[in-house]
C-alpha cells in the first residue's frame, strides 16, 4: 500500500495528528506497561485536583507523566522493531532492548521522585 504525501499545511497536519492519536490509543490498549502507567497518570491527575496542587506542581506532574508515557512509547517501538528484525533471541538485540528499557527506568524514577516531592508533604 502506497501513501500519498499530503503537502497542504492544514490537512497534512490533521493527518499527522490522526496517526499520532491512533498510535497513542494502540499503546494504551495493547501494551500492559503503558496501561499501568496511563492508569497511574489518571489517578495522579485526580489526586492533583483532590489535593489542589499548585500550578508549578501541575507543570512538574504533567511533565513527568508525559515523559514516562513518551519514553515507554519509544521503548515499545524499539522492541517491536527489534522483534521484527530478529524474532529469535539474539545477544545484541537483547542489549538494545535492555538499553531502551533502561531509559524507561530513568524516566519512571524521575517521575516517582517528582510525585514524592509533590504528594509526600500532603500525607505527613
Amino acid at each position: 500500500m502506497e501513501f500519498k504525501k499530503d503537502n497542504t499545511f492544514f490537512t497534512g497536519r490533521l493527518k499527522s495528528v490522526t496517526y499520532a492519536v491512533k498510535g497513542a490509543i494502540k499503546l494504551i490498549t495493547t501494551e500492559h506497561s503503558v496501561m499501568v502507567q496511563f492508569t497511574t497518570a489518571v489517578i495522579l491527575t485526580i489526586a492533583g485536583f483532590y489535593f489542589g496542587i499548585t500550578a508549578t506542581e501541575w507543570l512538574f506532574q504533567t511533565l513527568a507523566i508525559g515523559l514516562v508515557l513518551s519514553i515507554e512509547g519509544l521503548n515499545t517501538a524499539v522492541e517491536k522493531i527489534a522483534d521484527f528484525i530478529h524474532p529469535d533471541y539474539h545477544e545484541r538485540i537483547g542489549f538494545i532492548k535492555d538499553i531502551a528499557a533502561g531509559s524507561v527506568f530513568f524516566a519512571a524514577v524521575t517521575a516517582i521522585i517528582i510525585g514524592l516531592i509533590i504528594y509526600l508533604p500532603l500525607f505527613l
